[in-house]
């Protein structure tokens, strides 16, 4: 059995790598680069993609080693809702680049509340 604390790891490992991934993208996006002048791009989509399947990964597995698999409760509702608007705003800079910079700090403040939602357990 895999204990809690390596898929806490695997979860903040993988948050940080897809916070690094979107900055990369919404920094080269703010400079006025675009998808077709990006080398980095595919490396970008790779880990974002990966790190945003890790964040799944470690943070099912803690919630399996919490006992709780099935009726999540509220904040767990709210960060699966994060993960997706997290994962999902990556398609935003390219298509929108005058959203890059505000995104770019929009960001941080939903992995914040995602935070908070997991530490405090409000509802």
């Amino acid at each position: 059995m895999i204990p809690i604390e390596l898929y806490r790891a695997i979860h903040l490992i993988a948050i940080m790598l897809l916070f690094v991934s979107f900055g990369g993208l919404a920094m080269v996006v703010a400079a006025g680069g675009s998808r077709e002048s990006n080398p980095n791009r595919k490396l970008l989509a790779a880990l974002h993609g990966t790190a945003a399947f890790l964040v799944l990964l470690g943070g099912f597995g803690m919630l399996a080693r919490l006992g709780l698999v099935s009726g999540f409760p509220g904040w767990v509702w709210l960060k699966l809702l994060l993960w997706l608007v997290l994962t999902f705003l990556v398609l935003l800079p390219y298509r929108r680049p005058a959203l890059a910079k505000p995104l770019f700090l929009l960001y941080p403040v939903l992995g914040g509340v995602a935070a908070w939602s997991a530490i405090f357990k409000p509802f």
